[in-house]
């Protein structure tokens, strides 16, 4: 895997304190171009950037292609991240906005040469009705390309020992499913072709650049605040030990 946008950004000192400060997750850069290799994107497209968070994939976009993004979050402030693309001098190339994705969304069907989301769809995307209902917003030719926390197989009733303390969190048993539950989730939907569905190479990289910016004092017990999860994000990961813990990557041409 070629991750040469990642290896230069990621060389500067600006921006790895940029990235230390904006990673709600293993690093998305990293992964949103794993993800982007995958097939063609060009400066005169439409994206729209589900649960794009700090904006880290929607930086991506626009920096190496130029591409116009949609950046969208349940959570982030749009403001605060047009602040910060201000700042990096991308504003003119991005629009940040609230937006919840199981819900209508407010685009014309059919606007969106992409609908791309880099460490967020599990979140959101974990029922029958989400893919299907996003499908209609990509032009036919388009691509839908996702790439998500996931597991190397379901542990079903079967959860490693090491494990346990953090299955009892309904969240994580929720959100974080196996590969095979994935697929069989994604095959159920019409009107797409999947042409790649696969573990992303980044992701022992990628993890490894978050878990090194995170504060192991923060965060004695769990709570949806990413800043109050640094120190039960590193005992859960120092537990799974390599073992479990993969990224799913699905990419799907709409037909």
């Amino acid at each position: 895997m070629n991750n040469t946008f990642s290896n230069k950004f990621i060389a500067d000192e600006n921006n790895l304190a940029l990235l230390k400060e904006t990673m709600w997750g293993p690093n998305g850069i990293r992964q949103a171009e794993e993800l982007a290799s995958h097939f063609k994107i060009t400066k005169d497209m439409k994206i729209l950037d589900l649960g794009s968070g700090m904006g880290l994939s929607a930086l991506y976009l626009v920096q190496a292609y130029g591409a116009e993004v949609f950046a969208t979050d349940l959570y982030a402030d749009p403001t605060v991240n047009h602040e910060r693309f201000q700042a990096l001098g991308i504003a003119d190339k991005i629009v940040p906005m609230l937006l919840d994705a199981t819900q209508p969304l407010p685009f014309a069907k059919s606007y969106f040469d992409v609908i791309f989301s880099v460490g967020a769809y599990n979140m959101f995307g974990d029922t029958e009705e989400v893919l299907p209902n996003l499908i209609p917003y990509a032009k036919k030719g388009g691509y839908i390309a996702v790439a998500f926390p996931g597991l190397k197989y379901d542990f079903g009733d079967n959860i490693p020992q090491e494990m346990r303390p953090f299955w009892e969190v309904p969240e994580v048993a929720r959100y974080v499913r196996g590969t095979q539950w994935w697929r069989d989730l994604f095959s159920k939907a019409e009107g797409i072709e999947i042409v790649n569905f696969s573990e992303q190479v980044c992701h022992d990289i990628a993890w490894e650049e978050y878990l090194t910016s995170l504060d192991p004092k923060k965060g004695e017990e769990f709570a949806l605040d990413a800043d109050c999860v640094d120190k039960w994000t590193l005992d859960m990961k120092t537990a799974e030990g390599g073992k479990y813990f993969n990224t799913i990557q699905l990419i799907a041409k709409v037909l």
